[in-house]
Parts: structure tokens; C-alpha cells; sequence
């Protein structure tokens, strides 16, 4: 990952630790996050206030098109939707709000005859990092321009509030509400808003979003804890003083409201609003039940008191010992980062707006929305399913809501609308992964239906989904045929990566035939289970890798089941072509269920673990963990054209367990200690595109010294942890303790042996049941491995 020159990195990280400073000792101690990691490199995390798995989210919004990256030179203004870590380009920014001071008339320094005079590349103020404080649920950044201007953040879930504190001697202040403008790149097809009364504001924008996705509306209310004095609206004609009624616009054109306040009365105003995905009742009655003090906005600290009270609730639900002061704060920054998804999609009379563009209403449970499966089948959704169980219950609901509304299972939900981004087939090993954990109960049935329908044939024409669109070819020949030609619903579609497609439902077949047994459905447990074997259709024992000499790589094959050669004759396994996101080198460890499989297609285990070696070049991870900052892919976007372990992107993130599965388990030590040296304290502070939380709660499972196997299966395989001690506080007052007092942050130690509950255990897992019963989970470590020890055995390794 690109860093910053050494003097520029000390006073950026120097401003970061300020705000840090500033907590008391108690506080810092138990949870101490900072929002800026991930803001730089394309982490794409945003600083900005939100509550856990919060609706609203205010930041800040420079001209990265993710929203903020923390090198941006000036804010365009404080936006009120973000996502934190994805990827596409079109995200959020929603209502771009703004204190200002000056002129606002014709000739002056806002020229109400000059439309462009309020566009907010124009109008963007400077700041600064000195003093600039990212907390959960709190933000504060220092303005430079406009006479300086103190700019401060909060939110809660369904509301936030922001308070602007203008320079002393300033007798008029201005607020710019941008309805016109988003995020870089986030286009506005239309908004609308009115003036309530001096103190009111709403309106509605609808935008077109994520990759090319559809358009969807935000409806917004903002109430300000003072009277404005004078106000104005601004359009492509330029600016309307005193303008009334609504106002309406369309095609990315120029809208927006100024709001001018007396500040003799105060120099701090106060804005508390809401938004919402339903209706304009929605966010009016959002404000009301968390913004509002009977007939009065919430003051400012008491919402932040609220937002950063629920934070700590949230986070000392884990609490770690050992480290340094860095290390808990990555290791709670990440947490954080964790629980932000996916959001809180009903407003607070229960209504949502389904992905039949209908009103529904979730009544004694929460409706989310902002679904990156792809990504966060993974790790995230696991870590959730351990953490907030009653959360993973309501998700799982939530996604089957989806199907019975919208027609078909989702792959990446945005809002109210399926985008079709990315490939594979993620819901279901999310699916099942929940169904494993009990978040289904109740609802097994209705969720084996729907992902026998996904599996075994494609959404008609008519529904936005488009599901498994490699199933005609995969359910007749064994793959998914590779053509870029195919036609698509969106910007991606299996057939364009027919090789990785392949392998992700071979994956997702696995995964649900152990649902399909345990449910009773013998017949399709058989089906399933062959079809789980489908990833030998497109490995070519005969492809060599010409730098290695090694043989046997997968392999796109087009629709005549030929195997794909390129314009120049023959294939490279280092070449993207047929695969996401990847290669064949990274796309060949994602055969999970059929770890001896794929060993065999390799040579042999040994083979397998040479070729691993080669993949992470370990030996030059012994030597230096640092090492990893030139052998492996470096920077978020480097998919492409790669041999090596790619920290930054999903499909190879279990890759470090193979060699656990191949009876090496000190080496995914190894390879995790190494890995974790990429996660640090500062802007740059996570390995590419966070994507939901998705490379966060990666870190987490790396540290606590556990981490999910193949889904469906109910095993966590057990690794090495960072940290001397950890507890994780579950249901009903259960607790899970993790003990290795021997684990130093920084420094390899490696397992000598493990107990749970007071007996030993030799195999490399732990079953789900047996986690969220609670227990102490011990471990023994030494600073050399026992290469002939614990895990290394046959019978220690799942079958």
C-alpha cells in the first residue's frame, strides 16, 4: 500500500492520536476507535458519526467518489448517507450541507445571478487535521475558510445532528443545504424541497446509483435549533431570494436552499435531521422519535452523549488484553468498522420500502438494507452471526423479505433494488452459514425453497435479479461457459468470469447440501453434493505455469465445453481472463470443500503446500513479515495479471487455513502475523476496499485466533491469537473466553496445544455449538512450531 512521506505521516498520525488523547483514561482504555483508518488507499471507510448498523450517516465529502479520503484538499460539504469500504464508484452524499460565511446576493461572493456561484467544487472550504477528532459516533473537523468555522458531527440511527460554531465577530452566518450535488460521481436525477418555517426544511433526492444500479429516493427533514433570518434557493438560473414553495429540479441541474442566521443570537447553530427510504412521513417521523425533545430539537451533546453511550454498549461487548495502545485501537476501529452493516433499512413506525417499490412493515423486528454479499458471505456475516445473533435472525429475515418481494435472492441489495454487482452465487453459503447458526429457525423451509430455486434455475426475465445466470450451462455441462458477450442485467454477470463462477457454485452447492440432508431432502443432498465436485470441470491438469513449472490450474472452458485459449494460442494462469477480481492463482485455493481434492489435483499434498509456499512466499515471511509489502498483490485495485496472495480482495481470504486443512498450522500463523502487519493506526490502516465491514471482521477472526470454515459446515478453525486474552460477551449472559498468555502482538507464537472447557483438543476446529455455548478457549503457545505436534495429524484435520 502506498504511504505517505515520512514527515507528512508524523503529523498526520500525530493529529489522529490528538483527538485520542483527549478521552479519559477509562474510556481509551476499554474501546478506543479511530475513524480515520481506511480513509486513505482506497480503504473507501468514511470519518464521519453513525450509530451501529445506523440508517444516517454525516461526514464529511471531498472528491473522492466513495466520498472522503482523508488526503482530500477542501470539503464540498457534510453529506448525510455513506457506506463504509465499497467499492463502486456511484455511493451516497445525499444532502450536502455546508456553513458558510459572505455575501450572498448579486455581485457577491455567493452571485445569486451565477448558478455555478453555489457549486460546491467552487464554494468547498479548506481545513484542517489539527485537532480533527473521529470517534464512534463523533466527528469534528476545524474549517479554515469562511473565517473559520468549527464543524461537528453525531448521529444516532435513524437521526444525526450536526452543530457549526462560526468565528468570533461574525454577525451573519449561512448554511448551504445541497440537494443538486452527492458524492463524486454519485449522479442526482432529480430533488425537490420547500421551506417549512423558519426553522424547517425538507425534501427528497433520488439518484442513480452504485455501478450503473437503479435510481432510489431519500427523503430528508432538517430542523435548526434557531431561527434562519433570511433564506433562498438556488437553481440553474441562479439564486431565488425568499423563495417559497417547492422547489423542483431534475437532470444533475443546480438545487439547493441557503439559510441565513442572526449570530448575535448565538454563534453556534445547531441542524437535527433525518432521512428516510419510504416517504417524506418517514423522515419526518424519524426526527421525531430520535431528534427531537418534545417540540424542540435534541441539543446537540445530549444526541452525542446518546450515540457514543450506544457505541460503548456495543464495543466492550468484546474486550481484549495485551498490546499496545495501536493495537487496541485496530483492533476496536475494526469492530466498529464491523457493526456499521448493513443498515437499518425501516423507519421508526416499522414501515420499509420492499424491492417491490411497495410500503411494508416490520413489526417487532428491524428491516436492513445494503447487502454486499459477495463480500461479506465470508467473514462478516459470521462474525456478526456470533456477536448480535438477534441482528443475524433479522438479517436472515430480512434477505428472505427480499426474495418474497422482489421476486428472487439478492447478491449485492442496494437501498430497495437489486444492482447485480459482482458474481457467483454468495447468498447462499450466507444463507445457509445462518441456517447453521439457528438465525433460520422457524423459517428453515421457506429458506431451503428459495435457495433450491436460486440453485437450480435463473430468474425470468421480467425480475431485475438475475441470479444464477450461469445455470443453463452449469446444470448441463458442470460450469458456467466464459463469454464476455453474454448479455447482462447490470455491469456483471456470471458468464463474463465463467471460471470463478464456476468454482463460487461448486461452493455454494456444498454449503447447501448439508442443509438439504439435515432437512430431510436426501434426493437433492445427492445432486448437490456432485455438483459440489463441479470445480474439477474447469481444472486443466495440463495448464503450466510458465515462471514455476508447476501444472494443473483452473481453467474458463466456452459454451462448446472447449477449453478457453487466448488471441495468442494457449492460456496463463496468471491472467484475469475468465475470473473476477483474479486469477487462477488466487481463484485455486476456493475449493474448500474438497481440500484433499484439490491437494490431489495439485501432485499431492505436499505439492499443494509447495504450491503455498510459492503463493504467500514464505520464506521471505519468516525472514521479514514486512516482506508482504513487496511479495504480495500491493494496492486495492492490483487483481490482475498476480500469482501471489492478495490481502486486498476477497477470494483468496481463507487461503491462509489451507495450510491448517494440509496439516501445517504454524504456518498460517505465519502467514496472519505477517498479514496483520497491513492493518495499522492511520488513514491507510486497512488492506484495500473495507467492503461492509468485510476485511475488518478478516482482522478480528485473524486476531481472536479463530476463523469460519467452509460454510454450511458449523467449524471455526483454530489459529495462533494476537492477543493474551480475549472475551466475547454472548446471549443470555454467556461468555466466551479465548487465554494465550503467552501471545505477544508482533511477535510469531506458535500453538503447542489447545483446550476448551479444561480437556485438550488436538483437532484444528471448533464447532458452532460449542462457541456460542461459552467457555474458555485456551491456548498454549511457544515462539517455535511443533511441526510434528498439535494439528498436524490426519485425524486432527475435518474429513
Amino acid at each position: 500500500m502506498t504511504g505517505f512521506p515520512t514527515p507528512r505521516l508524523a503529523a498526520l498520525l500525530a493529529a489522529i492520536m490528538l483527538p485520542l488523547a483527549a478521552q479519559s483514561a477509562s474510556q481509551l482504555d476499554a474501546t478506543p476507535v479511530n475513524t480515520f483508518i481506511g480513509t486513505q488507499d482506497e480503504g473507501n471507510t468514511f470519518p464521519g458519526a453513525s450509530a451501529p448498523f445506523g440508517m444516517i450517516q454525516v461526514g464529511p465529502t471531498g472528491e473522492h467518489y466513495a466520498g472522503w479520503r482523508y488526503s482530500d484538499a477542501r470539503i464540498r460539504g457534510f453529506g448525510h448517507s455513506y457506506l463504509s469500504g465499497a467499492g463502486c464508484w456511484e455511493q451516497g452524499g445525499q444532502l450536502q450541507v455546508l456553513p458558510v460565511t459572505g455575501r450572498i446576493g448579486p455581485g457577491g461572493d455567493f452571485d445569486t445571478a451565477k448558478a455555478d456561484s453555489f457549486d460546491y467544487k467552487r464554494y468547498a472550504a479548506g481545513y484542517t487535521h489539527d485537532g480533527e477528532v473521529g470517534q464512534a459516533g463523533y466527528y469534528k473537523v476545524q474549517l479554515t475558510s469562511y473565517g473559520g468555522i468549527t464543524a461537528e458531527t453525531t448521529a444516532l440511527t435513524r437521526a444525526a445532528a450536526e452543530r457549526y460554531m462560526f468565528a468570533a465577530g461574525a454577525d451573519t452566518g449561512h448554511v448551504l443545504l445541497n440537494v443538486g450535488q452527492a458524492n463524486e460521481r454519485h449522479s442526482v436525477v432529480g430533488s425537490a424541497l420547500r421551506i417549512v418555517d423558519d426553522r424547517s426544511v425538507e425534501g427528497r433526492i433520488t439518484t442513480k446509483s452504485f455501478c450503473g444500479g437503479a435510481q432510489y429516493t431519500t427523503w430528508f427533514r432538517i430542523v435548526f435549533d434557531q431561527p434562519f433570518v433570511a433564506h433562498g434557493i438556488w437553481d440553474d438560473r441562479g439564486g431565488w431570494p425568499n423563495a417559497q414553495g417547492t422547489s423542483q429540479q431534475g437532470d444533475s441541474r443546480p438545487h439547493g436552499a441557503w439559510l441565513t442566521f442572526d449570530l448575535k443570537r448565538g454563534r453556534a447553530v445547531t441542524a437535527v435531521s433525518a432521512i428516510s427510504h419510504v416517504d417524506a412521513d418517514g423522515a419526518r417521523a424519524n426526527l421525531q422519535a430520535e431528534g427531537m425533545a418534545g417540540n424542540r430539537p435534541l441539543a446537540f451533546d445530549a444526541m452525542r452523549e446518546k450515540a457514543q453511550a450506544a457505541w460503548q454498549h456495543e464495543l466492550s461487548s468484546v474486550r481484549i488484553d495485551g498490546g499496545s495502545q495501536d493495537d487496541r485501537t485496530v483492533f476496536y476501529t475494526a469492530l466498529y468498522h464491523a457493526l456499521l452493516q448493513p443498515l437499518t433499512g425501516n423507519d421508526a413506525d416499522g414501515r420499509y420500502r420492499g424491492y417491490d417499490d411497495a410500503i411494508h412493515t416490520a413489526k417487532d423486528w428491524t428491516y436492513y438494507e445494503f447487502f454486499s454479499l459477495w463480500d461479506t458471505y465470508r467473514a462478516q456475516n459470521q462474525l456478526l452471526a456470533l456477536l448480535r445473533p438477534q441482528r443475524a435472525r433479522d438479517i436472515a429475515n430480512s434477505v428472505l423479505k427480499i426474495r418474497e418481494q422482489g421476486g428472487w435472492l439478492p447478491r449485492w441489495g442496494y437501498a430497495n433494488f437489486e444492482t447485480n454487482v459482482m458474481t457467483g452465487d454468495p447468498v447462499t453459503p450466507f444463507l445457509v452459514d445462518l441456517w447453521r447458526y439457528g438465525a433460520l429457525k422457524g423459517r428453515e423451509r421457506e429458506a431451503y425453497t428459495a435457495l433450491r430455486e436460486n440453485a437450480s434455475g435463473v430468474p425470468p426475465q421480467r425480475i431485475r435479479a438475475q441470479g444464477r445466470a450461469g445455470n443453463p450451462s452449469y446444470l448441463r455441462q458442470g460450469f458456467v461457459q466464459y463469454d464476455r458477450a453474454f448479455v447482462a442485467k447490470g455491469m456483471d454477470i456470471d458468464p463474463h468470469h465463467g471460471a470463478s463462477a464456476t468454482l463460487e457454485y461448486s461452493l455454494s452447492d456444498s454449503a447447501l447440501a448439508v442443509m438439504a440432508k439435515a432437512l430431510g431432502h436426501a434426493d437433492d443432498a445427492r445432486v448437490l453434493d456432485q455438483r459440489a465436485l463441479n470445480w474439477r470441470r474447469v481444472w486443466d491438469a495440463d495448464v503450466i505455469d510458465k515462471q514455476t513449472g508447476l501444472r494443473g490450474f483452473p481453467r474458463p472452458r466456452v459454451q462448446d465445453g472447449s477449453w478457453f485459449a487466448d488471441v495468442g494460442g494457449g492460456y496463463d494462469p496468471r491472467s484475469e481472463r475468465g475470473f473476477h477480481e483474479g486469477t487462477a492463482w488466487q481463484y485455486q485455493w476456493l475449493v474448500r470443500q474438497d481440500i484433499p481434492g484439490l491437494a490431489a489435483a495439485m501432485g499431492g499434498p505436499a505439492q499443494a503446500l509447495h504450491r503455498l509456499d510459492l503463493f504467500f512466499d514464505y520464506d521471505a515471511l519468516v525472514a521479514d513479515p514486512q516482506a508482504v509489502r513487496k511479495s504480495w498483490v500491493v494496492g486495492p485495485y492490483s487483481y490482475y495479471s498476480q500469482f501471489r496472495y492478495n490481502p486486498n480482495n476477497e477470494p483468496d481470504l481463507h487461503a491462509p487455513w489451507v495450510y491448517t486443512l494440509l496439516g501445517q498450522p504454524w504456518k498460517t500463523t505465519t502467514v496472519l502475523r505477517a498479514a496483520e502487519t497491513l492493518f495499522g493506526n492511520g488513514p491507510g490502516g486497512v488492506t484495500g476496499n473495507d467492503d461492509l465491514g468485510t476485511m475488518s471482521a478478516w482482522y478480528l477472526f485473524s486476531a481472536l485466533g479463530m476463523y469460519p470454515d467452509t460454510p454450511g459446515s458449523g467449524r471455526f478453525l483454530l489459529h495462533a491469537p494476537r492477543f493474551a486474552h480475549a472475551e466475547i460477551d454472548l446471549p443470555q449472559g454467556r461468555v466466551l473466553r479465548i487465554d494465550a498468555p503467552d501471545a505477544k502482538p508482533g511477535e510469531r507464537r506458535f500453538v503447542h496445544a489447545v483446550n476448551w472447557a479444561g480437556k485438550p483438543v488436538s483437532r484444528v476446529w471448533l464447532d458452532w455449538e460449542q462457541l456460542q455455548a461459552g467457555g474458555t478457549l485456551g491456548y498454549t503457545l511457544a515462539p517455535q512450531p511443533d511441526v510434528a505436534g498439535w494439528g498436524t495429524q490426519a485425524r486432527d484435520l475435518p474429513r
